[in-house]
């Protein structure tokens, strides 16, 4: 394999230091966003979008995978993107009755059994949980980002900024969030109001394509809100302890009311059976 094919759809990220973390007291403590320290890298490689439907469906043909959605036999999906039978919705999440337990959806039905990604093949991947992406991985020959290396890339070279591109949203959209009145309304002011194929927006510094926004990406990283107090400077790999994974970059539905992590120094996590149809990742090397 040349290492041209070896590091297809992917950007070489130069190594580096850099200052993680939230410079602007926009996140909340209980995310551990702070303290902002300092964090040297070796150079990798990233892919400059999110794994897409049409990449993933190549690894599933080829190895027959089954994804935690499709074992457990359903997923979380937005009240508002719901298709199909009311039958199918099992419950709603206590304390965030917009999210649905349906049955059926996963990748391959991202609303509900009576949807398809069949128009879809490049848009990111879904109801992916943190063991599909660290499956998906292995077989492509690659890896899911550390943490560190995922917020250094989707800076793109700018120190300190609140999201890819600079401190402000400006007054075009530069990425796929909720517009509106969360969660009842949504003016689609960008287009969308589930996912966005991957490449709808300019790339950052380093040629990535929509870290903030769209689609939240899993990390490698154990979660825990207390490890940038204990970090290690040199290529930091998360803590060894907990039962939670690291997610960045927020999703379509984030909004300012609800859900201020479209930047690029939040984060938040959950367990790695988990899936939803706001949750997908890129590959790192």
């Amino acid at each position: 394999m040349t290492e041209r094919s070896r590091h297809r759809g992917q950007v070489p990220v130069p190594g580096g230091t850099f200052a993680m973390g939230d410079h602007l007291g926009d996140g909340d403590p209980a995310d551990g966003e702070r303290p902002v320290h300092p964090v040297t890298l070796a150079p990798f490689h990233i892919d400059a979008t999110a794994v897409t439907n049409a990449a993933f469906a190549r690894f599933v043909k080829e190895t027959g995978y089954v994804t935690d959605a499709e074992r457990w036999g359903s997923s979380g999906v937005f009240h508002l993107a719901f298709t199909g039978d009311r039958v199918d919705v099992l419950t709603s999440v206590d304390g965030a009755p917009w999210w649905l337990a349906v049955r059926g959806a996963c990748w391959r039905h991202p609303e509900g059994p009576a949807s398809s990604v069949g128009d879809r093949a490049n848009h990111p991947v879904v109801h992916v949980s943190w063991n599909d992406a660290t499956a998906y991985c292995a077989w492509a020959g690659r890896r899911l980002p550390t943490e560190a290396e995922w917020e250094y890339a989707a800076r793109g070279g700018l120190e300190g900024a609140r999201f890819p591109w600079g401190d402000d949203l400006g007054r075009r959209w530069n990425l796929n969030i909720w517009q509106g009145r969360f969660p009842t309304e949504n003016t689609r002011e960008d287009g969308f109001l589930t996912t966005a194929p991957v490449k709808t927006y300019r790339p950052n510094g380093f040629g990535l394509f929509q870290t903030v926004g769209n689609v939240w990406e899993w990390c490698a990283d154990r979660f825990a809100a207390d490890w940038y107090a204990r970090s290690p400077e040199h290529d930091p790999a998360g803590p060894a302890e907990g039962d939670a994974h690291v997610m960045r970059g927020g999703s379509y539905l984030c909004h300012d009311s609800y859900c201020n992590r479209y930047r690029v120094a939040a984060r938040t996590s959950n367990t790695p059976e988990s899936s939803s149809g706001n949750l997908g990742f890129r590959c790192a090397s």
